[in-house]
Formats: C-alpha cells, sequence, structure tokens
C-alpha cells in the first residue's frame, strides 16, 4: 500500500476517533504512536543515575542504598524505567484500570530501552510476569504484567515464560498499609506453576510499578524455591 494511502487512512481514523494524550487530554497527531503529546511526553522521568544499588529506589541525597536496604538489604536487586510521575502515573491507571491494552507494546519499547541501561541486569534471559488473581484477571479482562513482560521479552531478545506463577490468594489492596504489613499481606500470595520453567534459570520479574517491593520480594521467593538460579525485578516505574 502507499504511503499517500495510509496517511490518508490514518487521518480518516482520527477525523473518526481523534486520539487524545492519556495526561492532558489534547489531541495528538493522526500519523502520531506515542500515547502522550510532546510536552507529556518530555516530561517523563527515566530513573535517575543515582539510585539505590539494591531496590532501585531514587536517591536525592547521594550515598550507594536507601535507608530501607542499609538496615536489612533486600534480597532483591530491582530497577525501573521511570519515576513513577503524574504522566507516567496517567499511562499505568489508563493500562490498568481504563481498559487500554493496546498501551502495552508502547510502554515495553520504553521498557525496553531502558533496560541497556542497567548492564547488572544483562545475566536474565527470562522473562516471568507477576500474576494477577484470577478473579481480578477476569474484573480486568488481561493481566497488564504479563502484557509488559511479553512485548518486553520480544523487543529485549528474553525468554518469556507465560504463567510460571500464579497468585493463589486475592490480596487486599496495599495502598494504606505500612512496609511490614504489606510484606505479611503477600504470604503465601503465590505459587510456581510450572517448576521446569523455572529451575537453573535466571529469571527477570515484570511489573508496572514497584512501591515497597513486597509483592515482587515474594514472588522472588517462591522462584527460588522453585529452583531458579537467580532473580531480578524490572518494572515500568518506581515509586
Amino acid at each position: 500500500m502507499k504511503p499517500a494511502i495510509i496517511k490518508a487512512g490514518q487521518w480518516l481514523l482520527h477525523a473518526l476517533l481523534p486520539r487524545t494524550c492519556a495526561h492532558c487530554g489534547l489531541d495528538l497527531p493522526y500519523d502520531g504512536r506515542a500515547p502522550l503529546c510532546r510536552n507529556c511526553l518530555a516530561a517523563l522521568e527515566p530513573l535517575p543515575e543515582l539510585h539505590c544499588r539494591v531496590c532501585g529506589l531514587p536517591l536525592r541525597d547521594g550515598g550507594s542504598s536507601c535507608r530501607d536496604c542499609r538496615g536489612e538489604s533486600l534480597p532483591l536487586t530491582a530497577r525501573s524505567a521511570f519515576v513513577f510521575n503524574p504522566p507516567m502515573r496517567s499511562l499505568v491507571h489508563a493500562l490498568k484500570y481504563r481498559g487500554r491494552d493496546d498501551l502495552a507494546p508502547f510502554l515495553a519499547g520504553e521498557m525496553a530501552a531502558a533496560l541497556n541501561r542497567f548492564p547488572e541486569l544483562e545475566v536474565f534471559k527470562f522473562a516471568a510476569a507477576v500474576p494477577l488473581h484470577r478473579a481480578r484477571a477476569r474484573e480486568r479482562g488481561y493481566n497488564q504484567a504479563e502484557l509488559l513482560a511479553g512485548a518486553l521479552a520480544a523487543r529485549a531478545n528474553l525468554f518469556h515464560l507465560p504463567g510460571a506463577a500464579e497468585r493463589v490468594r486475592d490480596t487486599p489492596s496495599q495502598t494504606s498499609l505500612s512496609r511490614e504489613e504489606r510484606r505479611a499481606n503477600m504470604e503465601g500470595a503465590f505459587r510456581i506453576a510450572g517448576p521446569e520453567l523455572v529451575k537453573g534459570r535466571s529469571v527477570l520479574l515484570i511489573d508496572d510499578v514497584a512501591t515497597s517491593l513486597a509483592t515482587l520480594s515474594a514472588l522472588a521467593a517462591e522462584f527460588r524455591k522453585a529452583g531458579a538460579k537467580s532473580v531480578a525485578a524490572f518494572t515500568l516505574a518506581r515509586e
């Protein structure tokens, strides 16, 4: 098909179903691919170079570790592509709560580009998503972490392990819980559905947002019990 015809089709589709910025609501160019306008796209914040060497938390005051990791050293290396700022929050909320599964390829592409910034993650060749409980997956229609993991694996030359783990307990929301309460909330929440997919492999856990790392740490522990050689986490954003 000729480029002129393709552009005409894109313009007509945009006229009928205009695309708007997922954060500010401004109209997007008919031939653009990004879900944000130019200003909102520029406002996305990559994880700064100054971040905790263990959990990936951005550090404002220097040092190599955050206070929590200095105090007890989480058994999980975690990194993120972006900081969870307002434009990124809008993208994540659209993906998770407004049925915008079409955002996953774009976001996974951004994650793949950011992955090259973290040489400590190069040894991880297998990608596994943080699972949703089946009741929540039914309600949402998809697991956003699984969409990100699959699209990231395709772009970053990783082996995707779909369905490697299951969430066997539908845990309450962690928003209002303390760090200790979040860890207790996640006890017994996961099981490894395919141990043969995990044993002896270096697995990168994929999720949309990392906050306290309680969920990722609990899942990582199950992967280790199942024989994973090593486990780390890579998320779209860090709160």
